[in-house]
């Protein structure tokens, strides 16, 4: 039998109709997709071709006597408290290298504050202070960079201070060491100079909870999961930078960070 113009018509459209159909079945089953995915945040491991992806960035405040009085408060009384800062403000700094780092907007006092940072391999609820450092993956040296002013005046309203810790770049850190070649960092000097002068100066026993509690303590709070960041918390002696100045961060038994403001 011979088909008229619009049985041909008619079966046409019906074929691209049932093509539209299959077409957005297979696109149903396979799943929503994903916009504007935002890039992974690494951090190189050493003496490998690993990366460690980072998820959080957790930092305890306060945590050597010296600083907590230095900013206006008494260690003997304070319990801890920790904030966060998003992982796009990690800045990878190569060991051996002096990185540029870019003096931030909307601050006219800029400060330093150097820490060990411990990364982690794994985590949970209710971590046991005992059991804690087994979920540690790694140690680096890191800075706690603060617009202080802005800070200070945040806190001075009684209004959240993120805008003084929580921006780009604001977390320098060195590559990673795993904890099977460096250990664990409960003592050991560690120290921030300025163009050549020793502007802070500590040692990690100093600190009033140690990684471990901190881990525990967090894990109170939160879920953590691999990939999250600790920065420990930094000495006394913090200071503003200008452009120009060179920082030149130590932890002992871990290699020297070094940052150029720009």
């Amino acid at each position: 039998m011979q088909l008229g113009r619009r049985d041909l018509i008619t079966g046409a459209a019906m074929a691209g109709a049932g093509a539209t159909l299959a077409s957005g079945a297979a696109s149903a089953q396979a799943g929503p997709k994903t916009l504007f995915a935002p890039a992974v945040t690494t951090i190189p491991v050493v003496g490998t071709t690993d990366v460690f992806a980072v998820r959080r960035i957790y930092c305890i405040g306060r945590n050597y006597p010296a600083h907590s009085r230095e900013m206006g408060s008494d260690p003997t009384r304070e319990p801890p408290f920790y904030f966060q800062k998003p992982r796009d403000a990690v800045q990878n700094v190569k060991i051996g290298e002096v990185a540029d780092h870019p003096y931030p907007s909307l601050t006219k006092n800029y400060h330093h504050e150097v820490e060990l940072v411990a990364a982690l391999k794994s985590g949970g609820k209710n971590i046991l202070v005992g059991n804690a450092l087994d979920h540690v993956f790694g140690y680096t040296v890191g800075l706690d960079m603060t617009r202080r002013d802005l800070q200070q005046a945040m806190g001075n309203e009684k209004k959240p201070w993120e805008i003084g810790k929580s921006f780009d770049m604001s977390a320098p850190m060195g590559p990673l060491h795993r904890v099977e070649d460096v250990g664990h960092f409960t003592k050991g000097a560690i120290s921030l100079a300025i163009n050549g002068k020793v502007q802070q100066e500590a040692d990690l026993s100093w600190m009033i909870w140690s990684v471990a509690e901190q881990i525990a303590q967090l894990s109170e709070a939160f879920e953590l999961f691999p990939g999250d960041i600790i920065y420990s918390g930094t000495p006394d002696k913090v200071s503003p930078v200008k452009k120009g100045d060179v920082l030149l961060c130590k932890i002992e038994g871990l290699p020297d960070m070094s940052i150029r403001i720009v």
